[in-house]
């Protein structure tokens, strides 16, 4: 690769960062950690409390919290400021002139993001995996670029409402798989013979509560707790039907949405702080009201079903609202944090982990790997669901301290600085230069 820099072509400068954004990626960044050690730790079982991580007292209680403030919110704001972080990305490049170099840098950066992700997802052992996702929607934002602000709302709002329609038809069903079982273990212990039908709703049900079981998820653990290569080889079909149907199925309306609904908002001002604080408040008193008041309603429908497979899926037809809602209170409070004239210390330190973000995310696996799979401890599923939050907390005491005295030193995060350099085609300068002394 070149030493020279093309001046059209060169990555955003550290003067020229938004320092809100940097933050609410910090928090969203920590959020994220939050929710997905659920997955670290837990495996197939995070999602059934009866299974695996406890369903009363702190666990319960963990449960809950988790639910009603983040489930589904963090990854909806990680996915606004991708959206957002593209956008800028091309922007920038665009005003500079860089004209059709432009989008050329844009689709390499999208392409690289695309391997770090299968990368992220097969070989550092997280079945959770989103770099991939975000790469696959980056290359639809593009077509989006130029569209008024009240357009990407229409257009989010629109993938919302498709989104749930299809949750409700999952949900429809579920509910008619639920009647024919019970309809068949009636006919059954009656003596009479199953239909067709009735019989493959049987062995469709005897399926999925097969995945959810002790068994399953015990199996699971095990399959992860192999050495390394055998842990590889034991994730990779999994990693594989993920790729394969969470593009069609969820991300278009999961993550396309919210990176449109991201760009819409920098566009009209909010996420750069520039509106009035009563704006924000705004935000935080409609989103959370609005939001809070759908996810305690889908997690009243769990926990009176006892977390039945059901009431999952019942609680899903709402899901797109709730996270919608409560994101917006969460960028609204973010945003009022950052124009707030205290806390200096804790903003520069959640900036600092935020431009460090996609470091800072790979990290995230590379210490759960070592501590759940066979790679190191072989943790999962020997924790409960409220002693990963040690797990969680350690870490984020440990990026806030190691941020900022990387960002001390360099200039950039190391995997922020090799994708800058595999997407200009050009090696940057990594280590700042030490101050002169007399």
């Amino acid at each position: 690769m070149e030493k020279t820099v093309n001046p059209e072509l060169v990555p955003v400068q550290q003067a020229d960062r938004i320092l809100s954004l940097d933050v609410m990626r910090g928090f969203v960044l920590f959020g994220i950690l939050l929710m997905n050690i659920n997955g670290f730790g837990l495996g197939f079982g995070y999602n059934a409390p009866t299974v695996q991580g406890g369903d009363t007292g702190l666990n319960l209680y963990t449960w809950m919290m988790t639910n009603l403030f983040f489930e589904g919110t963090m990854r909806a704001l990680f996915s606004l400021l991708f959206g957002v972080g593209m956008f800028i990305f091309l922007d920038r490049l665009v005003k500079k002139g860089a004209g059709i170099k432009a989008a050329d840098v844009y689709f390499r950066r999208i392409t690289w993001l695309l391997v770090f992700g299968l990368i992220h997802g097969y070989l550092l052992l997280w079945l959770g995996e989103i770099l991939y996702d975000y790469a696959l929607m980056g290359f639809l934002v593009y077509s989006f670029r130029s569209m008024a602000a009240k357009k990407l709302i229409l257009v989010a709002l629109l993938l919302f409402c498709i989104g749930t329609v299809w949750n409700y038809f999952d949900f429809a069903g579920q509910k008619k798989l639920v009647n024919q079982v019970a309809e068949a273990n009636t006919l059954t212990a009656s003596g009479k013979e199953l239909s067709k039908e009735l019989k493959a709703a049987r062995e469709a049900w005897d399926d999925q509560v097969k995945e959810r079981s002790a068994e399953a998820t015990a199996e699971f653990n095990q399959g992860m707790r192999n050495g390394y290569f055998g842990a590889v080889a034991f994730l990779a079909p999994f990693n594989m039907e993920f790729d394969i149907e969470m593009p069609y199925r969820t991300d278009v309306w999961d993550v396309l949405s919210m990176m449109l609904f991201g760009i819409a908002l920098f566009k009209l001002g909010f996420l750069s702080g520039d509106r009035p604080a009563a704006q924000y408040w705004l935000m935080v008193l409609i989103g959370y009201v609005i939001g809070i008041a759908i996810n305690y309603y889908e997690m009243q429908t769990i926990l009176e079903a006892k977390f039945s497979i059901l009431s999952y899926k019942q609680a899903d037809v709402s899901y797109y609202w709730g996270r919608f809602f409560v994101s917006i209170g969460h960028v609204g409070l973010i945003m009022l944090f950052c124009k707030a004239p205290f806390l200096d210390w804790m903003k520069n330190g959640l900036a600092a982990v935020g431009k460090m973000a996609l470091t800072n995310y790979l990290m995230h696996s590379v210490i759960c790997m070592v501590i759940f799979t066979g790679v190191g401890f072989g943790l999962i599923g020997k924790l409960e669901r409220y002693e990963l939050l040690y797990v969680v907390v350690g870490t984020w005491i440990f990026q806030l301290i190691l941020s900022p005295l990387w960002l001390r030193y360099y200039y950039y995060g190391p995997m922020e600085w090799l994708w800058r350099n595999l997407s200009y085609r050009k090696v940057h300068a990594f280590r700042k230069s030490p101050p002169e002394t007399l």
